[in-house]
Parts: C-alpha cells; structure tokens; sequence
C-alpha cells in the first residue's frame, strides 16, 4: 500500500495543529492559574535573535497552508501576523485548519512532481513536490510547533510528549 501525498501531509498538519492549539489552551490557563500576564508568554523567546512565541505559532501555521496551497497549486491564504493573545493565536489555528480542510486528496495528489518554486529572504529554490513535503515543508512545520512547545516548556508549563503528539 503506497502513502499519497494528501494522506502524508494534510492530516498530519491538521492533528499536530489541534496538538498545538490543545497546548494554548494549557498556556493561557497555566498564565492565569500562576498570575503570569499572557504577554510574557507570548513575546517570549530563547534567544536574542529568536523569534517570539507567536511568531513560532504563525510560521507553523504558515507552513502548513503553504504547503497545502502550493501542493495543490492553488492561492495561499494571506493571514497578517497581528496577533497578540492566545485567543487570536486559536483563532488563527483554527483558520488554518479550516483551509487544510478545504483542500481535497484530488487536489495533492499526484503533486509529487509538481514544481514547487520559493521565495527565500536571499534567494529562490525549486523543489519537485515530493521533495519539497518531505525535505522543506515538514520540516519547517515540526520546528517551529517544537519551538512553541519548548518556549511555553521553557517557562514552566506542565507540558510532555503526549502534549506535543497528542492522544489517538
């Protein structure tokens, strides 16, 4: 039985993404619970020249609709990065999600060739569609849903692998 790229990619960005928001909500009952103010949480970081935790979040989202779109060879939906509380970021999981689930497997399937063009800071990449999932997308995803978990780790939360993998 052969994996296609529908099933390799949609629901899995889908169940991480509803791992990710399950994790927001421990984070703003947690900041409410110790009397941590939520801004504290959300504009932290590891490092200096890291980006915050809602940046982590967006990216994460990003990614994932990026993938869908190009895969599927259709628009990406365009979300500004405005948000500043763990209700916007839900918001904007569940915005994700929403679009995920309006991608049909017709639609990525047989994308493994599709050519995928990027626009880095510094320069463009082409991928063929599988590689691209693989190699890039997936990738990039899981990075930054790992650094919103560490950061929220970070400063205390009582989180663990169930949390960032979720329950079947």
């Amino acid at each position: 039985m052969t994996l296609s790229m529908y099933q390799a990619s949609i629901p899995v960005f889908i169940r991480m993404l509803g791992n990710l928001s399950a994790i927001l909500g421990k984070a703003a009952a947690y900041a409410e619970a110790k009397k941590i103010d939520p801004t504290f949480l959300i504009k932290d970081r590891l490092a200096p020249d890291m980006l915050p935790f809602s940046a982590q979040v967006q990216i994460a989202c990003d990614s994932a609709k990026g993938c869908a779109a190009r895969l599927a060879g259709i628009e990406t939906p365009s979300h500004p990065d405005t948000e500043t509380t763990f209700a916007e970021l839900q918001a904007r999981i569940a915005k994700t999600i929403d679009f995920l689930r309006s991608v049909s497997p017709a639609q990525i399937d047989g994308s493994e060739e599709r050519t995928i063009v990027l626009k880095l800071r510094t320069q463009e990449v082409q991928y063929q569609g599988q590689a691209y999932l693989l190699s890039f997308a997936m990738p990039n995803f899981y990075f930054h849903i790992t650094m919103a978990y560490a950061l929220l780790r970070h400063n205390g939360l009582d989180l663990g692998k169930a949390d960032f993998l979720g329950r079947s």
